[in-house]
C-alpha cells in the first residue's frame, strides 16, 4: 500500500475528526447526522494514521510530495 496523503492533508483530517467528535459528544449534533459524522471522523483518523486514502487511489489523487533522490 503506497502512501498517497501528504502531511497537510493528514493534519486537516485530524482536525476535522476532532471537530466532528466534539460536536457529537457535546450533543450539538445528534441523531443520524451525528452518527454519520462520528463514522466519518473515525475514517479520517484511520486514513491519516496509515497515510493512505482508498478514494484517492480510485480517483488518481496524490497529495504526498515526491521524495527527492540525491547522489
Amino acid at each position: 500500500m503506497k502512501t498517497n496523503m501528504g502531511n497537510t492533508d493528514r493534519v486537516i483530517r485530524f482536525i476535522l475528526a476532532a471537530i466532528f467528535a466534539v460536536l457529537y459528544f457535546t450533543n450539538t449534533i445528534t441523531g443520524t447526522l451525528g452518527i454519520v459524522l462520528l463514522v466519518l471522523a473515525a475514517v479520517f483518523v484511520l486514513t491519516s494514521l496509515v497515510s493512505f486514502c482508498p478514494l484517492y487511489s480510485l480517483t488518481g489523487l496524490n497529495t504526498c510530495h515526491a521524495k527527492k533522490t540525491g547522489n
